[in-house]
């Protein structure tokens, strides 16, 4: 049955006061789209070596909001392109869509269920509804709870099994439950107030099945003095449980089985598998379905091991940043919203202009692990073939997502951005410095110095150097062509005060919502991930042909030729496993006496 015939999509289109917000006709019949199209010629006929010489056209597209400063005048677009692209907005009725989705209604429609990940960060006195009722005294009653046991924790109050202190945190997720709140513990790791308050204490992260991720995660740690998160909103997610179960057995090995509970707290609405696994339910942390799993940062997800790492009330600053831009977000005009602005900008990227992928490159090293956050949340929301009603795209969506801290990146792939295909690019810095360090005789700082790369590399990529360029400068001739620089290669630069709490926060709701904005105009569903389920339910059925092959020395069978000699060719190199010698398998880092 197609969506557009569920009882899920009726029951979205009946909340709809205009029904035609979710129209199944294509963005891409309508006028605003057919004029883009036009356009193209007239911009692939421009060169931003000359649209840059425009002083009116940048400080059009010099946009401030809250300290940050984002200039995107080094895309490939005139005036007359964002008005354009202002014009598509309305078409795909982008403010309806966006108050759809801040009001409570089901817009994720393939699941039933609101998107509502904003109201995480909302103010204790804010009102945002879902299905009749105001979720804000929800969250805050989580959060409350979160800075209670987080307070408790870090005070000593809170102890092990053995009267310890519990000094040591390892947060067990995946995907959402995992990038986003390495993400934000990588950003706030070296800011000096964030690492006063860490003082004495660590966080850590398990994520990968791999027993590999276990031992580097559990390495040098004391059960006695560790405290482990398990993040599963259902409590069934198949590596998260097999890496809760290795860290329980971890704990209980030292400590007993009693221990579990003094030891180990969730973040998960199945309580009833909680309290099954060994942990009191009074110490599981709530979420709802409203929340999707790559924008769960700003819950519990997020809240609970940042808080037990740095205090709430800095996390709490964090959480000012995100409502900060998304207030921003929900608020300002289309023309003047820079999540809009760069959302629809992205759509031209990718939809128009034929590229397929986004550079994230952060001139910060505190911001490393916002590329490969920002690429979830980016690829598994937008990397759809279909509309939201089932219908099949006629055009490109989605966008490849990749990055590295600069000047790392220089010395990887820009190479191929100045010279091989062209990838638009996000340049994003900071004023200030996490660590400044000056030496004398330097010409500059050491931050100064990286910073002078965030300023050229955007120039660099707009200008280019042409072959007249380097026959002035005496360039043999055989080598021209090599040294040659097209530019016309779009990006965008987003100057941030510095990177502490609230502008991390500002930093993520920035992408969230310029990402859905991309899927409001796609007309795709942002918010579900249906193309992770098929290689999940493959590997069940792999699973019992490995578990029946080892135990019972079964044939490998019902698989296609090449995933079977695969499978025998593993199967070579493990030892067979017999029911009468059983004993559990660690790697001696995890348990010294293996």
């Amino acid at each position: 049955m197609a969506i557009a015939d569920s009882p899920a999509w009726n029951k979205y289109q009946e909340q709809e006061q205009e029904p035609e917000h979710v129209s199944r006709k294509a963005i891409s019949d309508s006028l605003a789209w057919k004029q883009l199209q036009q356009h193209m010629s007239e911009i692939k006929k421009t060169h931003l070596r000359e649209l840059m010489k425009d002083e009116q056209r940048c400080k059009s597209m010099i946009k401030e909001v809250d300290g940050i400063v984002v200039d995107y005048s080094r895309q490939r677009a005139t005036l007359e392109t964002v008005e354009k692209l202002l014009s598509l907005a309305e078409e795909a009725k982008l403010s309806e869509k966006i108050n759809a989705m801040w009001s409570g209604k089901h817009i994720n429609a393939t699941e039933d269920r609101a998107v509502l990940h904003v109201a995480l960060r909302a103010p204790r006195d804010a009102e945002i509804m879902c299905d009749g009722k105001n979720v804000v005294p929800e969250v805050w009653g989580t959060l409350d709870k979160i800075k209670d046991f987080s307070e408790r924790v870090r005070s000593g109050k809170w102890i092990g099994a053995t009267g310890k202190v519990l000094t040591d945190v390892v947060a067990i997720g995946i995907g959402g439950s995992f990038l986003g709140p390495l993400f934000v513990h990588n950003a706030l790791e070296t800011e000096p107030a964030c690492e006063e308050l860490a003082k004495g204490r660590s966080l850590r992260f398990l994520s990968n099945v791999d027993p590999v991720d276990a031992s580097i995660a559990l390495k040098g740690l004391d059960p006695e003095t560790t405290l482990v998160v398990v993040v599963s909103k259902t409590f069934t997610t198949a590596e998260t449980m097999l890496n809760a179960r290795t860290c329980r057995a971890w704990i209980t090995s030292k400590l007993g089985v009693d221990a579990v509970s003094k030891h180990m707290v969730a973040v998960s609405t199945n309580l009833k598998l909680v309290e099954e696994f060994g942990i009191d339910p009074k110490n599981a942390f709530a979420f709802w379905d409203w929340v999707g799993g790559r924008y769960s940062v700003t819950s519990a997800v997020g809240v609970l091991p940042l808080s037990l790492q740095y205090g709430f009330d800095k996390v709490e600053e964090f959480l000012k940043g995100t409502w900060s831009m998304d207030e921003h977000f929900r608020n300002t005009p289309l023309k003047s919203n820079i999540p809009v602005l760069l959302g629809l900008l992205s759509v031209w990227n990718v939809t128009f202009l034929g590229c397929p992928a986004r550079a994230i490159l952060p001139y910060s090293q505190a911001l490393q692990k916002l590329a490969p956050h920002i690429q979830q949340v980016s690829m598994e929301s937008n990397g759809k073939g279909v509309a939201i009603d089932g219908s099949p795209l006629p055009f490109e969506a989605g966008e490849i997502e990749f990055g590295e801290p600069g000047t790392n990146g220089q010395h990887s792939f820009y190479q191929l951005i100045h010279q091989g295909r062209v990838v638009p690019c996000d340049f994003i810095g900071a004023v200030k410095s996490q660590k400044s360090v000056y030496m004398v005789g330097e010409k500059v700082s050491n931050h100064d110095e990286l910073m002078s790369n965030f300023f050229a590399q955007a120039d660099a990529l707009a200008n280019g150097k042409s072959s007249e360029d380097l026959k002035a400068e005496g360039v043999p001739a055989s080598l021209v062509p090599h040294k040659v620089f097209t530019g016309n290669r779009p990006s965008l630069s987003i100057l941030l005060p510095n990177v502490d709490a609230f502008t991390v926060g500002q930093l993520l709701s920035l992408y969230e919502n310029r990402i859905a904005v991309q899927g409001f105009i796609w007309n795709v569903n942002s918010f579900d991930q249906w193309g992770v389920e098929l290689g999940k339910s493959l590997a069940s059925r792999v699973r019992s042909q490995l578990n029946a092959a080892r135990t019972k020395e079964a044939a490998v069978e019902g698989f296609n030729y090449s995933t079977t000699f695969l499978l025998q060719h593993y199967l070579k190199g493990k030892t067979p496993v017999q029911s009468s010698n059983l004993v559990n398998l660690f790697p001696s880092e995890i348990f010294p006496a293996a």
